[in-house]
């Protein structure tokens, strides 16, 4: 299966629990980190909660 990697892009301050949580989960903990994920459904929809945060760096 391909793989895929995110990138932190916006704070995580004043963002509601939920957010963060979703962020902590995909192991993104800093502005500006890349983890890399399997592309799985689970996956997409955690960044889609998060889409304003974080960009798919190809």
């Amino acid at each position: 299966m391909s793989t895929i990697k995110v990138k932190q892009v916006r704070s995580r301050i004043r963002r509601p629990k939920n957010q963060k949580l979703n962020l902590d989960a995909l192991g993104l903990k800093k502005l500006n980190q890349v983890v890399e994920h399997e592309d799985t459904p689970q996956i997409r929809g955690m960044i889609a909660k998060v889409s304003h945060l974080v960009e798919i760096v190809e």
